[in-house]
């Protein structure tokens, strides 16, 4: 995806988010976030937004600290202002991204471009998910988001955050997992990841559906559309709310992802 895409894509999703929260009470519970009301996730939210947008405005070239990130939230909304809040962050990070030059240099934390296409790219697909736990808050599913975002959510949590060192996503012995998107059209690109896991940090290798057949067996194959497979992953669809996707092999893994699969700010 082009980075102006993705800006796109961080615009539409924030606006569905803040709209889901507008028409819903702000303590009901969320339900993909069970330690979450609604109120925490609009927060938590508005927070990462002002986080990102200080990165982008001011250039900082390492992690900002404690105090540093308690100045760009900013003082804490009431409930009364908390979705007006968001909208204003929200609207300042689209607006800041929009306009950081190409050569934009700043702190970044999983690979990219540049870092101006970081930033929209995870600026974009963490709002696209958080506006799926805002939906399910509000007891109304939203619309879908886009194939290609979708491809590009799986690519940048199995590519990224989760062959990182720091993740925990591990095994004793090696197990492989095919992910294959069955809607991914030519122009997505490739729409199959095949992951290793070991003890060592989550191996990603993509692929296209005509090396499956000679690529040999896989302890678990999941099948479906990029966006069940998006919130899947994201551990934000059961399998067993995913209608359409199709689990083949070992279903243990399935579980073993949804307890060390964990994403954190950065």
């Amino acid at each position: 995806m082009e980075i102006t895409e993705h800006i796109d894509a961080l615009h539409r999703e924030g606006v569905l988010l803040a709209d889901a929260a507008a028409r819903t009470d702000l303590a009901a519970p969320v339900p993909t976030c069970p330690d979450w009301q609604l109120r925490d996730l609009v927060l938590h939210t508005g927070r990462v937004h002002r986080w990102a947008t200080a990165y982008v405005r001011h250039g900082h070239r390492a992690p900002l600290d404690a105090d540093g990130e308690r100045a760009a939230w900013g003082p804490e909304p009431s409930d009364t202002t908390l979705v007006d809040w968001f909208r204003a962050g929200h609207s300042t990070l689209v607006e800041a991204l929009a306009a950081a030059p190409a050569d934009l240099e700043c702190w970044s934390f999983l690979p990219a471009p540049t870092p101006q296409a970081f930033w929209a790219r995870r600026q974009a697909h963490e709002t696209a998910v958080h506006r799926f736990d805002a939906d399910a808050a509000a007891g109304a599913e939203g619309p879908r988001v886009a194939t290609g975002l979708a491809l590009d959510g799986i690519d940048e949590l199995l590519r990224g955050f989760m062959s990182r060192g720091r993740a925990r996503v591990r095994s004793e012995r090696p197990r492989t997992v095919l992910v294959r998107a069955t809607d991914a059209a030519p122009g997505d690109g490739p729409g199959d990841w095949l992951l290793t896991i070991s003890q060592e940090p989550l191996a990603v290798a993509r692929r296209d559906s005509a090396a499956d057949e000679a690529a040999g067996p896989v302890d678990l194959t999941l099948d479906g559309p990029a966006r069940d497979l998006y919130l899947l992953l994201w551990n934000r669809l059961p399998a067993e709310q995913a209608g359409q996707v199709e689990l083949t092999g070992d279903r243990a893994l399935l579980d073993l992802w949804r307890e060390t699969a964990v994403v954190r700010w950065s």
